[in-house]
C-alpha cells in the first residue's frame, strides 16, 4: 500500500532533474554504460579545484602522519559514505513512488547524486580549513582598506565578502562558464547546496538549519535561480533569494557530519590527543550489540582498534540515518523538515558527546590553534597584496603604480581577464577564486614570496 502524501509541493521526478546548465534536454538518464549522474562524479574528481583538497588542511595542519586526514581524503570518505545512504533510501523512496521506476530512475542514481554532491561538498574551502574563511571575512571587516572597498560594492556583495562562505565558493566552482565549467546537472548542483539562499537575506529564519549560512555569491544568483526552478524547490524569501533545501542535501550533509564526527576522533586517536579507550567509551552507545569485547581485544595495534572501531560506528551510523529520513520523507518534500539527519536519531546524544570531546582535545589542540592563527597571517597578507593591486588598477583605470604593476603582472590569466570588468566587485571575487584554489603550501609559498620572506629558488 503506497503512502498518502497529500499535496506534496515538491516532487521526485522534478527533483531528479538530469539537465545540465546550458544544455539541451536528453530523455537518456544513461550514456555509455554511465549515469548521467555518475558522470557528474567523473567530471568533480578530475576536476582541479577536487584535486587541489590533497593539500588542504581537515583538521591536522600539513599531517607528518600517513593516518590524519586532508580535505582530499574527507570529501572521498563523505562521497562513499553519502553514495552508501543514497542507494538506500533511493531503492525505497522508488518503490514509494512507481512512477520514477516508468521513468527510468532506480536506487542508484540517488546513490550517484548524494555521492557526487558529497565529494564536491569543501570544493570551495579556502587553505587553512574554517580559519581561512574567517580570516578573509575579517580582512574586509577590520582593515581600513575595507572602507574603501565599501563605497564601490553595494549591499549584498559586501555581505558576500565579509561573510565569506565556502559554501557559495563551491557553487562559484561548479558553475564557472566556459572550458572552465564541469556542468553538473541540475539535480547534483541543487543536492550540494546545504545552504540555498543569498548571504542578504533579512527574512532569515533562525529556526531553518538550511538558513545558518548562505549558499551563493550575488554573481551567481541567477544560476541558483534556475537551479531552484528547474529542481521545484520551494520558495521562501519574499523578496531575497531563498529556498527550502533538495532533499537530498540531508543525506550530503548526514554523510559529512558521520565522517568528521567519527574519523576526526580517529584522528585524534592516532595521534594520541584522546586514548583508544576513551575512544571506544565514546563510541560505545552508537556501537550497540555490534561490539564484540572479546574479538576487540584480540586486536594488537591502536590504530587497527582505532579502525574497526571507526567502521563499525559509520555502519551504524547509515542505518540510523537511512530510516531517519524515510520517516521525514513526506515533511521534506512539504518544505517543513529542516533539521540535521543526525538530530534525529537515536546516536544523537552519543555524536553530541564526540563533538564535544573533540573540541576539547582535537579542534582546540596546539598544532590546530598554530594552524589557525599562521593561516590568518597568510591569507590576510595575500589578499592584502592581490585586493590592492586590484582595486589599484581599477580606479586608476589600469595605470597601477610601479608596486602593484609588478605584482599584477604574476597574475594567473583569469584575473587578469576579470581586471577588465567595470565592476569592483568581479575583480574581488576573481582575487578571491585564485586565493581560494591554493593549496596550503602553494597560499604559504605566495605570501612568503610577497613578503620578501624567501626568493624563487632559495
Amino acid at each position: 500500500m503506497q503512502p498518502n502524501y497529500g499535496l506534496s509541493l515538491m516532487n521526485w521526478e522534478k527533483l531528479l532533474c538530469p539537465v545540465r546548465p546550458g544544455e539541451p534536454v536528453k530523455n537518456k538518464l544513461r550514456i555509455d554504460s554511465r549515469s548521467i549522474f555518475e558522470q557528474d562524479y567523473d567530471r568533480i574528481i578530475f576536476s582541479y579545484p577536487f584535486r587541489c583538497l590533497q593539500d588542504k588542511t581537515q583538521v591536522f595542519p600539513l599531517p607528518k602522519t600517513d593516518f590524519v586526514h586532508t580535505r582530499l581524503t574527507h570529501s572521498l570518505e563523505v562521497s562513499s559514505v553519502g553514495r552508501s545512504l543514497g542507494k538506500r533510501t533511493g531503492a525505497e523512496i522508488v518503490e514509494r513512488h512507481p512512477q520514477l521506476r516508468t521513468s527510468g530512475y532506480s536506487g542508484f542514481d540517488f546513490g550517484a547524486i548524494v555521492a557526487a554532491a558529497a565529494l564536491a561538498h569543501d570544493i570551495g574551502n579556502p587553505p587553512f580549513g574554517h580559519s581561512g574563511e574567517d580570516a578573509i571575512s575579517d580582512y574586509f571587516l577590520t582593515d581600513e582598506f575595507g572602507e574603501k572597498i565599501r563605497t564601490f560594492l553595494n549591499p549584498p556583495e559586501w555581505e558576500d565578502i565579509t561573510h565569506f562562505e565556502g559554501n557559495a565558493q563551491g557553487f562559484r566552482l561548479l558553475t564557472r562558464e566556459n572550458y572552465q565549467g564541469l556542468k553538473i546537472t541540475f539535480a547534483t548542483l541543487a543536492a550540494f547546496s546545504k545552504y540555498p539562499r543569498e548571504s542578504f537575506f533579512p527574512e532569515k529564519d533562525p529556526g531553518r538549519r538550511s538558513q545558518k549560512k548562505y549558499g551563493f555569491f550575488q554573481s551567481e544568483k541567477d544560476k541558483f535561480i534556475q537551479v531552484a526552478e528547474q529542481t521545484g524547490l520551494i520558495s521562501l524569501g519574499k523578496q531575497h533569494a531563498g529556498w527550502v533545501r533538495h532533499p537530498l542535501t540531508f543525506l550530503v550533509e548526514a554523510a559529512d557530519d558521520i565522517c568528521y564526527s567519527i574519523i576526526d576522533l580517529e584522528d585524534g586517536c592516532n595521534l594520541g590527543l584522546v586514548s583508544i579507550d576513551q575512544t571506544q567509551e565514546l563510541l560505545a552507545p552508537i556501537l550497540g550489540k555490534k561490539f564484540n569485547r572479546n574479538k576487540f581485544e584480540r586486536i594488537g595495534a591502536k590504530r587497527e582498534k582505532a579502525s574497526v572501531l571507526r567502521a563499525l560506528a559509520i555502519s551504524k551510523l547509515i542505518e540510523e540515518v537511512s530510516s531517519a529520513f524515510l520517516d521525514v520523507e513526506k515533511e521534506m518534500l512539504e518544505g517543513r523538515f529542516d533539521r540535521a539527519l543526525t538530530s534525529v536519531i537515536p546516536s544523537d546524544q552519543a555524536l553530541k558527546r564526540i563533538i564535544r570531546i573533540s573540541i576539547d582535545h582535537i579542534y582546540q589542540s596546539l598544532p590546530v590553534l598554530e594552524k589557525e592563527a599562521a593561516g590568518f597571517e597568510v591569507l590576510s597578507g595575500l589578499i592584502n597584496a592581490y585586493v590592492k593591486a586590484a582595486h589599484d588598477h581599477f580606479i586608476t583605470c589600469g595605470n597601477p603604480n610601479r608596486k602593484y604593476s609588478s605584482l599584477i603582472r604574476l597574475f594567473p590569466e583569469d584575473m587578469k581577464n576579470a581586471l577588465e570588468a567595470n565592476s569592483l566587485y568581479t575583480i574581488i571575487m576573481a582575487c578571491l577564486d585564485h586565493i581560494t584554489l591554493m593549496t596550503d603550501s602553494t597560499a604559504l609559498d605566495t605570501y612568503r614570496m610577497i613578503k620578501g620572506i624567501a626568493l624563487p629558488g632559495t
